[in-house]
C-alpha cells in the first residue's frame, strides 16, 4: 500500500519599500505592494484551494488528507487583509484530517547563524499555530526544507514542557547524491539516532519526492513536456508503482502551485479535485493518504539520511546556494546577524515601557528582515527547475535588491543606537 503523504508551504514575505541611502522614514515595508500581492494570491489560491480541500475531506469522509507549513509572516497578512482565509484553515483544523506543522516564524534562515534566534522563532511559530487553529504542532520543516545532520540532532534535541521531545520528526528533500541507489519513499533517520544512541528515541525524516512532486509544481503545464497532458489516472498509477519500493509517496509544495504558479486555466484545480478518487479508484484498496504525523507513528526508519553538508528543495543543486551562492548574500546575512545581540540586549534591558516599545519595534523590524526571501532577491544564478520568486520579486537586478536591503539595515542601526543612548 502507498500512502500519499501531501505538504503545502504557505508563505508570503514582508516585501521592503523602495530605500535610499538618504531616507530616514523608520517604515521600511511596502505595504501597498505586499497587500495587493497577498489579494491576488489569496483570490487565485488560498481560497479556491483551501475551499477545494474541505469539499475533498467532506466528500471522501475525511479519508483525504493533508497538512501545511503556514508562516507567521502570511499569517499576520491574512490577519490584516484576508481573514476569511484564516476561518478557512480554520475550519480545515477542525475536520481532523489536516496537520499543521512547525517551522520558524519569519521563514528564515536563523539555524545557520544563531541556534536561539532558531529556537525563538519555532516558539513564536508554534504559538501562533495554536493561538489560531487550537493544535500544537509535532512535526518540523526548517525554511525551504534545509536540512543537514546538525539540524535534525537539534530538532531532535527539543524538548516540551513535559520534558519530553518536542518533535516527531522533520521534512526534508530527497536528495538523490545521499539517497544515492535508495528511494524517498521511506521514513529515514539522522545518523546520531542510530545504534549507539540514546535509547528510546524514534526521531524520523521524511523526504520529498522530488520527482512526482515536481510533475504537480512545475511541469504540470508545460506543453513541451513529454506527459502532457497530466490525467489523474496517469499519475495514480505512477504512485502505485512505489509499491514494492517503498510505502511512502511525498508530496511537498508550494501551495501557490494551485491557481497562481500553475494558473487555475491549465486545469490544475480540476486535477487536485480528482485525484483523491484516482488514488482510491484506480488500484481499490491499495492506496490511500496520511499526515507527517500519522506517517512517523506508523512506520519505522529504514536506515539513516546521512546528510553532513545542508541541502534545500531550490533548483537542481539542492543546497544553499539560492540564498548564499555570493558575496552580497554572505554579507546581508552576515550584518544582520551581527546585530542580533545587540538588538535582544536593549530590548531585554529597557528601563522603561517607552523604552520596551521602541526596542520591539527594532526587535520586530529585525526579524522581518531574517526571512529568507530577502536573500533569494539577491541571488545571481540561473534557476533551471523554474524559478517561482520571480513573480513576486520587487527588484530588477540581484544588486538593486543587496542596496536596498543595506540601506534599511544601516537605517535600522541607527535606531537602535537611539534606542541605547536613551536607555543610558
Amino acid at each position: 500500500m502507498t500512502s500519499v503523504c501531501f505538504y503545502f508551504q504557505v508563505h508570503q514575505p514582508w516585501r521592503l519599500r523602495r530605500y535610499s541611502v538618504f531616507d530616514t522614514d523608520p517604515y521600511y515595508f511596502d505595504d501597498d505592494a505586499n497587500r495587493e500581492i497577498l489579494l491576488k494570491v489569496a483570490d487565485k489560491c488560498y481560497r479556491p484551494a483551501t475551499q477545494l480541500m474541505l469539499d475533498l475531506i467532506e466528500k471522501h469522509d475525511g479519508n483525504f488528507r493533508i497538512s501545511y507549513a503556514i508562516t507567521g509572516t502570511v499569517l499576520d497578512q491574512l490577519e490584516m487583509w484576508a481573514p476569511d482565509v484564516i476561518d478557512l484553515f480554520k475550519r480545515l483544523a477542525q475536520t481532523g484530517c489536516c496537520e499543521f506543522i512547525a517551522e520558524t516564524y519569519f521563514h528564515s534562515l536563523s539555524f545557520l547563524y544563531s541556534r536561539e534566534e532558531f529556537r525563538e522563532q519555532i516558539d513564536m511559530h508554534a504559538a501562533r499555530i495554536n493561538q489560531l487553529f487550537g493544535v500544537t504542532p509535532t512535526v518540523f520543516r526548517n525554511t525551504e526544507l534545509t536540512y543537514n545532520n546538525d539540524v535534525g540532532d537539534f530538532v531532535n534535541g527539543l524538548k516540551g514542557p513535559d520534558g519530553k521531545p518536542r518533535f516527531k520528526g522533520m521534512l526534508a528533500e530527497g536528495v538523490d547524491r545521499i539517497l544515492d541507489y535508495r528511494k524517498p519513499n521511506y521514513v529515514y533517520r539522522p545518523p546520531s539516532t542510530g545504534e549507539g544512541s540514546t535509547p528510546g528515541k524514534q526521531f524520523g525524516l521524511l523526504l520529498k519526492n522530488y520527482q512526482l512532486s515536481d510533475d504537480i509544481a512545475f511541469r504540470f503545464s508545460n506543453r513541451g513536456w513529454e506527459e502532457w497532458p497530466l490525467s489523474t489516472e496517469k499519475f495514480a498509477d505512477w504512485v502505485h508503482q512505489i509499491n514494492g519500493d517503498g510505502y511512502l509517496c511525498n508530496l511537498f509544495m508550494d501551495y501557490e502551485t494551485f491557481g497562481e504558479h500553475q494558473w487555475a486555466d491549465s486545469g490544475i484545480f480540476e486535477f487536485l479535485r480528482d485525484l483523491p478518487r484516482a488514488i482510491f479508484d484506480t488500484h481499490p484498496g491499495e492506496n490511500h493518504f496520511i499526515t507527517p504525523f500519522e506517517a512517523f507513528d506508523q512506520f519505522e526508519p529504514v536506515g539513516a539520511y546521512d546528510a553532513p553538508h545542508m541541502t534545500s528543495w531550490a533548483d537542481t543543486e539542492r543546497d544553499l546556494s539560492a540564498w548564499l551562492g555570493n558575496a552580497m548574500q554572505a554579507n546581508a546575512l552576515s550584518e544582520l546577524f551581527r546585530m542580533e545581540s545587540n538588538v535582544k540586549e536593549a530590548y531585554r534591558d529597557a528601563p522603561d515601557d517607552e523604552s520596551r516599545e521602541l526596542a520591539g519595534h527594532v526587535l520586530n523590524d529585525w526579524r522581518k528582515l531574517t526571512t529568507s526571501d530577502h536573500f533569494y532577491y539577491m541571488c545571481t544564478k540561473y534557476f533551471a527547475d523554474g524559478d517561482v520568486h520571480k513573480y513576486f520579486n520587487p527588484y530588477d537586478s540581484p544588486y538593486d535588491s543587496y542596496i536596498n536591503f543595506m540601506n534599511v539595515l544601516d537605517n535600522l542601526r541607527s535606531r537602535l543606537d537611539a534606542v541605547v543612548a536613551v536607555a543610558r
